[in-house]
């Protein structure tokens, strides 16, 4: 296949070539904040992950593609990502769940690709300076060039109003009724509920009182793009909810709720992307590896209330707080597991069990 010519340009200046690929956009180029996933596999549930709303996704695994896409993987209706970088996109895939290959997802759901980059040298450079915004395409490379100069990253961005839903639905059977707000949820994380529980997915901009309207057993806080410090609408819902209901935050609604204990949080240089990190529980002392997508984090030192219940082995990063007094706990991690390891999925099992204590403490 004849690929036209393609440049990648950072904020900092460093310059990558390759071939456009997937979707090419009309103005000759696409912006956004450049990142490394780790993953070796799952790159259909990486693309479409609404957290990487306004991020470019470079993959370190070399070769993209080799088994194809399927609508059972997708993760949301469409990637929410401003595109990919990948060494190698396979034009053939090969297995029995493919529907086709990945270069026709992408141009259907017109995300513009990358390909043939030296994706070790970008990775490398990530991991020195940080995540930074540029721009990447097939346009002269002075109007490239000059893109990447304007591109901004996600510090002080809502971007969680752009992902969330507009109007609620329901979903699961269960004795036990969950609220869970939408900054961003996973369709894999809204399975492992709904497996579980009669679950409500609601508006991200659903005020505290709505809540209560829907008399939940226990609320959810689901994953999402962006900065958490600029969401105190959000974190104001949670302080207000915090002590009424058992709360159980993801990710972002982790970054959120312990917000709402009057913790801080920080930009990672380049965040933890990928699905190979081990973290360990210090309730239980257990390692457990897991899946993760973040470029922020809870500061140390910063809670009020609640305690740290979970770290990084790689780098210390708090990977979870809990307060027993508010009845709430929540995760960096990913332990619905799409894609990943499924190490960390009893966590959806200490939910069920936190509310099935409260609902015979209030019986």
């Amino acid at each position: 296949m004849t690929r036209l010519e393609s440049i990648l340009v950072l904020a900092d200046g460093a310059t990558f070539e390759g071939y456009a690929a997937g979707h090419l956009p009309d103005q000759g180029f696409t912006t956004g904040e450049f990142v490394f996933n780790t993953a070796l596999s799952g790159y259909q549930e990486v693309i479409t992950d609404p957290s990487y709303a306004g991020q470019v996704i470079a993959f370190t695994y070399p070769h993209i593609g080799n088994y194809g896409v399927t609508p059972l993987d997708d993760e949301a209706p469409h990637p929410w990502c401003r595109g990919v970088v990948v060494r190698d996109l396979s034009e053939r895939p090969s297995n029995w769940r493919s529907t086709g290959p990945i270069e026709g997802f992408l141009r259907h759901h017109r995300v513009p690709a990358l390909v043939g980059v030296d994706t070790r040298r970008l990775t490398k450079h990530l991991r020195t300076h940080g995540a930074l915004p540029g721009a990447f395409g097939h346009g002269h490379p002075d109007v490239v060039a000059a893109a990447a100069r304007r591109a901004v990253g996600t510090d002080g961005t809502d971007l969680v109003a752009m992902v969330s839903i507009d109007e609620p639905y329901e979903c699961g059977d269960g004795d036990l009724h969950v609220v869970a707000l939408d900054y961003g949820i996973k369709t894999t994380m809204v399975h492992q509920l709904a497996q579980r529980f009669r679950v409500t997915v609601v508006p991200s901009s659903t005020p505290a009182s709505e809540v209560r309207s829907l008399h939940p057993d226990g609320v959810f806080l689901s994953n999402g793009p962006g900065d958490p410090a600029a969401l105190g609408a959000n974190v104001a819902v949670i302080a207000d909810l915090l002590g009424e209901v058992p709360i159980f935050g993801i990710c972002l609604g982790h970054q959120l709720l312990a917000s709402a204990l009057g913790g801080t949080t920080l930009k990672l240089p380049f965040g933890h992307h990928g699905s190979n990190h081990p973290v360990q529980d210090l309730t239980t002392g257990r390692i457990e590896i897991t899946a993760q997508n973040h470029n922020y984090a809870v500061a140390p030192g910063s809670l009020s209330r609640g305690v740290v219940s979970h770290v990084n082995l790689n780098d210390g990063v708090i990977e979870g707080v809990s307060s027993p007094r508010d009845r709430c706990f929540s995760v960096q991690y990913h332990p619905e597991a799409g894609p990943g390891p499924h190490d960390a999925r009893y966590l959806f099992e200490r939910f069920e069990a936190l509310l099935r204590r409260g609902v015979l403490e209030g019986a």
